[in-house]
């Protein structure tokens, strides 16, 4: 180590102190470089970086009951006249495209909006108009006038390493904004709850309120994740912050432009983690994976020769260790696209190409089923609720109506079976007799006995 760079490491370290120092300190003024090396300063790549990032407000009408609205009805119950109010949220955005005005933000920063505000950090404020939305991965992309903009380089984020230098950059608290550093502490976090598809780069720069949507940059400048979400279960940060992965966001992002949505594809299994004791029941020497537990008939899972109990350990080149890498990388890829496959059946390897397929909006009448769910139409369930058969539609006339099933309630089991789609309500399900199913209403439970 040179005499400089000891010189240099003892002013940083001593820093600290001086800027507690006597008054007599600050009057002697601080240095400015030491033996003519200038200090450290994140400065030039945020006066680079900073334009890229925006503030976004977004509005919501608040809309009353139309009798709210007639001043005869007003007047009786003594209701005061009041404007109709709006509800104001605040996060942060990046431009991600400047010649066609691409911005990047959370879904959830943006969702239900009726208008939706951006506010550069030359002080121009532009409305927006949304592009696309994906709620399972919370990314969303609005599109602004493209005049005179600024947008980050973006980095390939499968190169970010546990210990890289970061910095975040959004609008905590509606302050304005603000910048703060810190270092990656993990990679690949899922499985918190937060989204339906996660993949987290976990960090410890603080990342706060309104810091949704912003920017986490390397030391570059560039782009390598969009901060999300935060740990904090005193509702402050606490050093546990997470962002979207620049190639996940940007690869979503392809899809939102192109279509307004992510048209997701389809493998057709249900998988689960692999524990200790399912290690030892299927006799394995690999404990990592996602075990498939159900395959779909007719599905590209079943046509490439997977099977049950099957051990992913692999697609497309990336390691599985559990059901949600499988569930990401599956996610992200588009009907039609190949997907190659590693697993073990039992000890021995074996590799197979799925063809990512369509998801069929499975829908039929209750009466082709069986004859106790007339006037009823059955469908599949959103993959955020309990898997089951999702009762769509009920004929209030009818006999199910009668005794006491509503539209959304959902059959998790019939006849003592636990059923997870039509298909299998179809294999359990005999017309010539009696019906009995357990429904899923909210938090509540029930058997119902059709005839």
């Amino acid at each position: 180590m040179t005499t400089q760079s000891v010189k240099l490491r003892l002013l940083l370290f001593l820093l600290p102190a001086c800027l507690c120092a006597t008054p007599a300190l600050f009057a002697a003024g601080l240095p400015t470089s030491v033996d003519g090396q200038p200090l450290p300063t994140l400065a030039p790549m945020l006066e680079r970086s900073m334009p890229a990032v925006v503030n976004i407000s977004t509005s919501i009408e608040v809309r009353e009951n139309p009798l709210m609205q007639d001043p005869y009805f007003r007047q009786f119950f003594n209701v005061p006249n009041q404007s109709r109010q709006q509800k104001n949220s605040l996060g942060s955005g990046v431009i991600i495209d400047s010649a066609q005005g691409l911005v990047l933000t959370n879904n959830h920063v943006i969702h239900k909006a009726d208008k939706i505000m951006v506010t550069l950090t030359d002080g121009r404020q532009l409305n927006a108009r949304l592009v696309g939305t994906d709620p399972d991965a919370d990314v969303a992309v609005i599109q602004i006038p493209a005049e005179n903009l600024t947008q980050l380089p973006i980095a390939d984020s499968s190169q970010t390493k546990v210990g890289d230098f970061v910095v975040a950059i959004g609008n905590p608290f509606g302050l304005g904004q603000t910048v703060t550093s810190g270092i990656v502490s993990a990679l690949g976090r899922s499985g918190l709850g937060i989204e339906g598809y996660e993949d987290f780069i976990q960090t410890d720069a603080s990342i706060n309120p309104g810091n949704s949507g912003g920017a986490l940059v390397n030391l570059r400048g560039e782009f390598i994740g969009m901060n999300t979400a935060i740990l904090a279960p005193s509702g402050g940060n606490v050093g546990i912050g997470f962002a979207i992965p620049a190639n996940m966001v940007m690869t979503i992002k392809e899809s939102l432009v192109k279509h307004g949505e992510v048209r997701r594809g389809l493998l057709g299994v249900t998988t689960q983690d692999l524990t200790s004791e399912l290690v030892k029941a299927f006799n394995l020497e690999n404990k990592h994976g996602a075990a498939i537990s159900r395959i779909e008939s007719n599905s590209p899972a079943e046509k490439a020769g997977l099977q049950l109990g099957d051990i992913i350990v692999s697609a497309n080149g990336k390691t599985v260790k559990n059901s949600h890498d499988i569930r990401n990388i599956i996610g992200l890829l588009q009907v039609g696209d190949a997907v190659a496959l590693g697993y073990y059946r039992g000890n021995e390897k074996k590799e197979t190409v799925a063809t990512i397929g369509k998801q069929e909006r499975q829908q039929l009448m209750g009466d082709k089923l069986h004859p106790a769910l007339q006037g009823t139409v059955l469908g599949v369930t959103d993959k955020h609720q309990i898997e089951g058969v999702l009762i769509e539609k009920i004929n209030t006339s009818s006999r199910p109506w009668k005794v006491g099933l509503r539209p959304g309630d959902v059959i998790v089991s019939a006849n003592q079976y636990r059923i997870h789609n039509i298909d299998e309500l179809k294999q359990v399900v005999n017309s010539n007799d009696g019906l009995l199913i357990n429904i899923q209403r909210g938090q509540e439970a029930f058997f119902v006995v059709l005839q």
